[in-house]
C-alpha cells in the first residue's frame, strides 16, 4: 500500500520560528521520511503577514506549500506574490477578489496532494463560510487526487470540530491552526480523517503565544494598544505529521511534533522585514 507522509507545521512565528524552520527542517524530512510539508507563515514576518523574501525562505528550507490566515495580506508586498508563486496559499473563503488562491494541487514522491486553506468566522473577521466555500471546490480536487489536506486557520475549538465532523470522510486531514497552542486531541475521525483542534506554533515558547510576554501583559493590564514584538525564548517546532494512504485518501495515523530548537540571535524588530 503506498502511504504517503504530510508534515503540516503550526504558525511560523517570527525570526525565532523561521531560523528553526532553517536549522532543523532539513533533518526533519529525513529522519521522518517525509514526502511534502505544509507550513502555516502567516505571522512569519515579525509575527504579521508573511513577505515573498521569507517566503522564498521557507521554501528554500524544505517547505513544500505555506498557508496563511487572518494575517494574510498585513505586508503589502506580498500581494501581488500570492497571484504569481503556486505555492503560496490564502484563505479560500475571502473574497474572490482578493489576490491569489485558497487551494492547490501538488505533486510529490508519493503522488499528487491537494491543499484547501479556510478561515474560521467565530471571534475572527467577517468572511464567507468555510463549511460551504470548501465543499465548492472538494469534488474538483478529489477528481485529481483522493489526498485533500485542510488547514483550517480559526479561533474557536466547537468551530475547528465542527468543521472536522463536517469533512469526516471526505478529506484526509482536517488540521487546525492560529492559537498557537498545540492540542493534545489528534485522532482519525470516522476511520478516514486525521483531526487535531490545533498544531500548535513554530516560535519562542517563553513568550505569550510567541511574543514578548511583557508587552502582552501591558496591553491587557494597561489596556493600551502596545505593538507586539517577537520574543525569542525557548524556540520550538510544533506540527503533526499525518500517514495517508495515497490510492484512497484515508488517514493511517496522526502523531504530533515537538522539537525543542537552540538558535542565536535577539528577538526580532517590530519594524516590517
Amino acid at each position: 500500500m503506498p502511504v504517503s507522509r504530510i508534515l503540516l507545521l503550526g504558525d511560523i512565528c517570527g525570526q525565532p520560528g523561521r531560523q528553526a524552520i532553517q536549522l532543523c527542517l532539513p533533518g526533519l524530512r529525513q529522519r521522518l521520511d517525509v514526502h511534502f510539508v505544509i507550513a502555516n507563515g502567516e505571522n512569519a514576518a515579525a509575527g504579521y503577514g508573511i513577505t515573498p523574501r521569507l517566503a522564498d525562505e521557507l521554501f528554500a528550507s524544505g517547505v513544500d506549500c505555506i498557508t496563511t490566515g487572518d494575517h494574510a495580506f498585513d505586508r503589502k508586498e506580498s500581494w501581488s506574490f500570492y497571484g504569481t508563486e503556486a505555492r503560496i496559499l490564502r484563505p479560500l473563503n475571502l473574497p474572490a477578489e482578493a489576490p491569489g488562491r485558497g487551494n492547490a494541487v501538488y505533486e510529490t514522491p508519493a503522488g499528487p496532494i491537494g491543499v484547501i486553506n479556510l478561515l474560521g468566522r467565530v471571534f475572527m473577521k467577517p468572511v464567507d463560510c468555510p463549511f460551504h466555500r470548501v465543499l465548492e471546490v472538494l469534488e474538483e480536487l478529489k477528481a485529481v487526487t483522493p489526498v485533500v489536506i485542510i488547514d483550517f486557520h480559526a479561533e474557536a475549538t466547537a468551530e475547528k470540530e465542527a468543521l472536522g465532523w463536517h469533512l469526516a470522510g471526505k478529506v484526509s486531514a482536517v488540521i487546525g491552526t492560529h492559537t498557537h497552542v498545540q492540542t493534545a486531541d489528534e485522532q482519525i475521525l470516522a476511520d478516514s480523517t486525521a483531526y487535531i483542534t490545533d498544531a500548535g506554533m513554530c516560535g519562542a515558547f517563553d513568550s505569550v503565544l510567541g511574543m514578548k510576554k511583557e508587552l502582552s501583559l501591558r496591553r491587557i493590564i494597561e489596556a493600551v494598544p502596545v505593538r507586539l514584538a517577537v520574543a525569542n525564548g525557548d524556540v520550538r517546532i510544533n506540527g503533526v505529521l499525518v500517514e495517508v494512504d495515497a490510492a484512497t485518501g484515508r488517514a493511517l495515523t496522526i502523531t504530533r511534533i515537538q522539537e525543542p530548537v537552540v538558535v542565536n540571535g535577539a528577538a526580532e524588530s517590530t519594524e516590517p522585514e
